[in-house]
């Protein structure tokens, strides 16, 4: 690889690390609001080392790229920059002597080992203590962002907090009853979005830029089973700015335009998108875009590395659901793509809100987000429906067309009760008859070698199943899915006596999951959860269910 530009640099540094400020009214915030938003968030790596963080990840000294993305200098990265510039033309200058000399590099935890015999269900009560982190304070230089709360981490290469990933692994925590754990996490998302404007990927600099699926509404419900009511009117604050986010620019941009996280279709209809402030390599990927800018041929790089950071924004990082060529990784197109996840999960943040600010009285608010509710209710059913083939799938705003492709995405109309009884049942019936395998609901049916496609089955997605059919009144398809992955996850752990981040699903050699961009990671914190959830969900009331076989097998 040639050494970038130092002109490229120069423009990176006049990146904004965050896509919109907070927003005290209901669309905009005003300007001293995003100059304070601006001057908190900390500079990531590839920015505040510029060239230097290049040449070490060009140089690949590190098989993951996200160690030295993780790295601490040990001085002012200024004075370490510095100092490499006269060094490194030296006869002898050695680079990974150098990064030793100058950084603390991560250090891989020991791997835990389950006491012998010891159950699934007393294996993932017992990974609690062992995923928590504590990072009140953090290094200046240090790209973790502090929280003020205890969190649990996912595990494996991911030793931070991760958005969407935390409600599965919270709502696990529920299930062991840790509910102090489950206030912190809440309590540590509030305080993002009060110091950032929004929930950023992960709590680390680099991941500032961008968010991920909005979970936080979830996660507050989650927490009002506790707490009661009174949890809604307390967060009401975080919510608003959460939505806030999602909607910058309502009121600017124009019929058949985009801005940010945000498109109005051309008859005016408000949808969202998944978005990064930046448009360069991924701080913690960092090779891997450099290499799919190489190869693709005629697209303009900064818009394919905007694509590539909205893909990991959208947490199914990645899959055929954002290309043009399902085998093709450099005709990703994230940004032109409007997902019906994501938007689903908007109309819980505008019910929520609604519901919210019913608790808290102001009734005027209260009606408002009803009525944003609804309009997106009928958007999502008008523009995500597939009439023809009886399920929901993504929309490709640009080319103001379907996008024809099934995924495990189809049933968060279910999940989130935006779908009618009739969609629901064409929904499930396409589900059961191409999404349903060996081992569980499978990603997509594009077998690719991406981590979110076949034959990959995710934790997050089987719930969304099981709770979207359960709505619907088909109890017996969920419980067939929800049977199929638990007996998954037992099997791979009665082999191996771990917990694994995605699974195979489709074939005969289900088990621990691969593709993607890194090793299979152990842990793990939403798998955790809803194997905890889909076990409770299938015991007879009052039975501990410590063993798949326990569960009472499907109708």
């Amino acid at each position: 690889m040639q050494r970038v530009k130092q002109t490229q640099w120069k423009a990176a540094l006049a990146l904004p690390l965050l896509a919109v400020a907070i927003a005290q009214t209901a669309w905009a915030a005003p300007v001293e609001t995003q100059q304070r938003m601006l001057s908190d968030a900390p500079q990531p790596p590839d920015i505040r080392l510029g060239p230097l963080f290049h040449a070490v990840q060009a140089a690949k000294l590190y098989p993951d790229q996200k160690t030295f993305a993780d790295a601490v200098p040990k001085f002012n990265p200024s004075s370490i920059l510095a100092d490499w510039q006269m060094q490194r033309k030296q006869r002898n200058f050695d680079l990974h002597h150098f990064v030793n000399a100058n950084f603390s590099l991560p250090v891989a935890g020991e791997t835990y080992v389950p006491p012998a015999g010891q159950s699934l269900r007393e294996h993932i009560d017992g990974l609690w203590p062992v995923l928590t982190r504590s990072a009140t304070q953090a290094n200046q230089w240090d790209s973790l962002l502090p929280l003020p709360k205890p969190y649990v981490v996912p595990g494996g290469r991911f030793r931070e907090i991760y958005y969407w990933d935390s409600y599965f692994t919270m709502l696990g925590l529920a299930e062991s009853g840790h509910w102090d754990r489950v206030q912190d996490m809440v309590d540590n998302f509030a305080s993002l979005l009060d110091k950032y404007g929004h929930i950023p990927n992960g709590n680390r600099s680099y991941y500032l830029s961008r968010s991920q699926p909005p979970f936080f509404s979830l996660m507050v419900d989650l927490l009002a089973q506790h707490q009661g009511e009174s949890v809604y009117s307390k967060y009401l604050p975080q919510l608003q700015k959460e939505y806030d986010y999602w909607m910058a620019d309502a009121d600017k941009v124009t019929n058949g335009q985009a801005s940010k996280r945000l498109v109005k279709l051309k008859d005016g209809t408000l949808l969202n998108r998944y978005w990064d402030a930046r448009d360069v390599p991924r701080t913690e990927s960092y090779m891997d875009d450099i290499a799919t800018a190489d190869k693709a041929s005629g697209r303009n790089k900064a818009e394919l590395y905007r694509d590539l950071r909205a893909g990991a924004a959208s947490g199914w990082d990645f899959s055929s659901r954002w290309f043009t060529k399902p085998d093709d990784i450099s005709s990703i197109h994230t940004t032109r793509i409007l997902p019906v996840d994501l938007n689903a999960l908007m109309f819980h943040l505008e019910k929520t809100l609604a519901h919210a600010n019913t608790v808290a009285k102001h009734s005027d608010a209260a009606k408002q987000f009803d009525e944003r509710a609804s309009k997106r209710q009928q958007a999502i059913n008008r523009y995500f429906w597939d009439d023809k083939q009886g399920w929901y799938a993504d929309y490709d705003w640009q080319k103001a067309t379907l996008r024809s492709q099934l995924t495990a995405a189809t049933l968060f109309p279910l999940y989130l009760q935006v779908a009618t009884e009739d969609q629901a049942n064409r929904t499930a019936s396409a589900v059961q008859t191409h999404l349903v395998k060996e081992g569980g609901l499978v990603t997509t049916n594009i077998n690719n070698g991406q981590q979110w496609d076949a034959p990959n089955g995710w934790a997050p997605l089987q719930w969304a199943a099981v709770e979207g059919l359960n709505h619907y009144g088909k109890q017996a398809l969920a419980k067939d899915i929800g049977m199929r992955f638990l007996q998954n996850v037992q099997q791979t752990y009665d082999k191996e006596h771990k917990l694994v981040e995605k699974y195979v699903v489709e074939g005969k050699g289900l088990g621990g999951g691969g593709g993607g961009e890194y090793p299979l990671q152990d842990g793990f914190g939403w798998t955790n959860g809803v194997t905890l959830k889909l076990m409770d969900l299938y015991c007879p009331k009052g039975v501990v269910c410590n063993n798949v076989g326990d569960i009472p097998k499907g109708q």
